[in-house]
């Protein structure tokens, strides 16, 4: 009972509504090359949800849809450029149909000089969208008719960053303090142990070397046990050396993490290794996950440990 009068209560236009009145949209748009789908990168890193040249008329529909989702979605990036053939260069139809609804809706508008939008595409080897349309087929002329089309929507955005300048870690920050709700983004780090005979992880950002320990391998008694017991990570923490090993990785692994915020990197890797990935290195990867858990510094890092080879010998 309790569950079907949630559902109806959800479902009805009041609570529709109440729900849409906390749903955020930034429509993220600009000249091609400008750093459309780097803004998008970051905006899916910050937490919102990315949706790339959608129709008009199911833009309000993927609102609703998020909004009323379990856990509901409340902050949509919607990317609209000229490739879209549902894009003409005006975008008071969606903005007034997402505001009508209530929606706090946004426009983001990123441009760049012509020299470097120029430079961009020729190190990607891409042709212009509007190339093909302009009047010389050129590159030049492709991108003067794009700021022509788009003049309305940059006059009407709410934002208008200028990437001439800006390199991809300053373009982070600057939209991580608009979109980021005065948090930076949560850096993602795993904790992997892993054997060296099974090869070192190819996705490691840090490998860490825990063979100098003595091998529980070698005891009889803690040979059939893992590094997750009890009995096998007393013993490991123990030995001569590891406490200090421990917490030297843990201010390694902080400074790195960082020097990665600064750079607008989200995502790392720390792989520890022992000879088979059962016992030293599980151990060590435990401790080192919960010493970095219990010693958060505010910055609201997700951790987790994950052991790639226990269970293979």
């Amino acid at each position: 009972m309790t569950r079907v009068e949630s559902n109806n209560s959800a479902g009805s236009p009041r609570a529709g509504n109440q729900l849409r009145q906390q749903v955020e949209v930034v429509i993220v748009t600009g000249l091609s090359g400008a750093g459309r789908g780097t803004a998008a990168r970051v905006l899916e890193d910050l937490g919102w949800y990315v949706a790339d040249n959608l129709p008009p008329e199911l833009i309000g529909r993927l609102v609703e849809l998020g909004a009323s989702a379990d856990p509901p979605i409340r902050r949509f990036a919607l990317v609209m450029d000229v490739r879209s053939r549902f894009f003409t260069g005006d975008l008071s139809v969606v903005t007034e149909q997402l505001r009508a609804l209530g929606v706090r809706t946004r426009v983001l508008f990123l441009e760049a000089s012509d020299d470097v939008l120029i430079r961009r595409f020729g190190f990607a080897r891409r042709r212009h969208p509007l190339q093909s349309e302009s009047a010389d087929g050129t590159l030049s002329a492709g991108i003067a008719a794009e700021r022509v089309r788009l003049s309305a929507v940059k006059t009407a955005a709410d934002l208008v960053i200028d990437t001439t300048e800006l390199s991809i870690h300053q373009l982070h920050r600057k939209l991580e303090e608009a979109y980021g709700g005065g948090v930076a983004a949560a850096l993602q780090l795993t904790v992997q142990s892993f054997g060296f005979k099974y090869g070192v992880p190819l996705d490691a950002d840090m490998v860490l070397d825990v063979r100098f320990l003595p091998n529980p391998h070698w005891i009889p008694e803690l040979r059939e046990h893992t590094g997750q017991e009890t009995v096998v990570s007393e013993y490991v923490l123990s030995r001569p050396g590891a406490t200090d090993y421990l917490h030297t990785c843990r201010h390694l692994v902080d400074l790195t993490t960082n020097g990665y915020r600064q750079e607008g990197k989200r995502y790392m890797t720390v792989a520890v290794g022992c000879t088979g990935g059962k016992h030293r290195s599980v151990a060590i990867a435990e401790a080192l996950g919960e010493l970095i858990g219990s010693e958060s510094d505010g910055s609201a890092d997700v951790v987790r440990v994950v052991h790639r080879d226990l269970g293979r010998e």
